[in-house]
């Protein structure tokens, strides 16, 4: 149930149905958890659960290995079990320490819980480049809790919502619990969101470009031809301010590409047009490496803008020291990028400045925190690039939104998308989607997005300090929990029945 909360299904009077089946799972965990007779059956109990919910949250990968990346389907299968087995590992080390320490008084182990909780969501965002896909303050969007976004962020949101499981399953059947909890959450739904931008400048009229070509014909000889031929004269006709095409729209380097088509786009958007564009393109050379890129053109720059990924997808943008046998497996051309700045600049667009990034780099919302530590410079719009075709129609699309609507509740500033084969789509500053391409069709979408400037808290102290204030805060409550128990007794309190 976990999972599904990570898979976006329900919506107007449904809304909250993800986070209360969430929750429902968390709830039922936490259970089994004080029931636990030793710290090692609460780390079974609690790997369990987690390598559960992340096979549900991220089965897709194996769409990737398989069906494009040619892997064979009993090694692409065993990879994701692995994958989701090994993170969850950091939910082990949670219901080990929890079982360990808990103290049985319910306020101080709820907590501990989510001090616990924090520090092993943040571990899998931190270490190893971090891959925190289907962090449980995803599910959290639509519910009264979402407010806590522009505050805490994702994971402080994810940590709130712990410790209220915690707090209903630790209290039982006292009232001392679950009333002054279930009032707190309904004054959140009741109360306005604390507004911390405002609106910035005339809105953008946007065309954003979805080819829908197939991942396994994007780089086949015979179908380039025809894509750069319809990604050309969308770019061209399109009657917009800024026209943006999804990564690498242009599959080939500038250097590749038939003689004057390149300098055909530039000249596009040259002088006398009125118009910019942010297209998708690998650029660099052999001696010089390469990037997964965003090209800015507009008039009246020396320069086309650029903007190179920072955050690269392990396996698929570079290769992990020792594990160059594993990519031979796959058929992934450009697989080893050089990584772009953290603190890139904005792209302006008639007073508007646009942030760039690249497919999943928008899960890494405190690298993106980086564009907004100076509140002069700060975007007033993000802009993501994405080719989800390696995921087929599957559940990543969606989830792929989740995460973009989540960035949005944390900096309160519009998001604009433009994918390959979806989502495309436009998300308000309040985290809505106000319009959308069907996914797994070939278009433009023509609308317009009004840009939003200004720094939420989430946005300062992020900006700042990246995750590091959160770290802080799991150890502080995980440390002030455990403390209370005699660290020298192994044996833990009486299970709950």
């Amino acid at each position: 149930m976990h999972a599904l909360a990570l898979s976006p299904w329900a919506s107007g009077l449904h809304a909250m149905l993800p986070a209360l089946m969430q929750t429902l799972a968390l709830w039922a965990l936490l259970r089994l958890l004080l029931r636990a007779e030793a710290p090692r059956q609460g780390a079974r109990r609690a790997w369990l659960y987690g390598t559960a919910w992340l096979i549900g949250a991220t089965g897709w990968i194996y769409v990737s290995l398989h069906h494009f990346g040619g892997m064979p389907a009993p090694i692409a299968g065993a990879a994701v079990l692995l994958l989701s087995a090994a993170l969850s590992g950091y939910l082990a080390a949670v219901g080990w320490a929890w079982v360990r320490w808990r103290s049985g008084v319910w306020w101080r182990d709820a907590g501990m819980f989510a001090g616990l909780w924090l520090l092993a969501e943040l571990a899998r965002a931190l270490i190893f480049t971090g891959f925190p896909w289907g962090a449980s303050g995803y599910g959290l969007i639509d519910s009264p809790l979402d407010r806590l976004a522009p505050w805490l962020g994702v994971y402080g949101l994810g940590a709130v919502w712990a410790w209220c499981v915690a707090c209903l399953a630790c209290g039982g059947r006292r009232w001392a619990a679950p009333v002054p909890l279930l009032a707190w959450v309904l004054a959140l739904a009741w109360l306005p969101s604390a507004r911390f931008t405002q609106m910035h400048g005339q809105p953008l009229r946007v065309a954003l470009l979805q080819g829908n070509v197939p991942q396994d014909e994007k780089f086949a000889n015979e179908r380039i031809v025809g894509m750069l031929v319809w990604h050309a004269a969308q770019l061209k006709a399109a009657d917009a301010d800024l026209v943006m095409a999804p990564e690498t729209a242009i599959p080939l380097l500038p250097a590749q590409l038939p003689e004057g088509y390149w300098d055909a786009l530039v000249a596009m958007f040259g002088e006398g047009s009125g118009r910019a564009a942010l297209i998708g393109v690998p650029l660099g050379s052999f001696e010089q490496g390469y990037s997964n890129s965003v090209v800015g053109l507009k008039a009246g720059q020396a320069d086309p803008y650029r903007y190179d990924k920072h955050h690269l997808v392990p396996f698929g943008e570079f290769i992990p020291t020792g594990f160059h046998w594993f990519v031979a497996l796959m058929n992934m051309p450009l697989g080893d990028f050089s990584r772009g700045p953290l603190d890139a600049p904005s792209f302006t667009v008639r007073g508007q400045r646009i942030a760039p990034n690249i497919c999943y780099e928008d899960l890494f919302g405190e690298e993106l925190a980086s564009r907004f530590a100076d509140k002069a410079r700060a975007p007033t719009v993000l802009a993501n690039v994405s080719n989800l075709a390696w995921f087929g129609d599957t559940v990543a699309i969606a989830q792929h939104v989740q995460i973009a609507r989540m960035r949005s509740l944390e900096f309160q500033v519009p998001s604009i998308r433009a994918t390959n084969t979806g989502a495309t789509v436009v998300i308000d500053a309040f985290g809505r989607v106000t319009d959308r391409m069907p996914t797994q069709t070939r278009g433009v979408l023509n609308t317009q997005v009004q840009g939003f400037a200004g720094q939420t808290p989430f946005a300062w102290w992020a900006g700042r300090f990246g995750l590091w204030p959160l770290v802080a805060l799991g150890l502080l409550l995980a440390v002030a929990g455990a403390g209370r128990h005699r660290l020298s007794d192994s044996a833990p309190p009486t299970p709950v029945g």
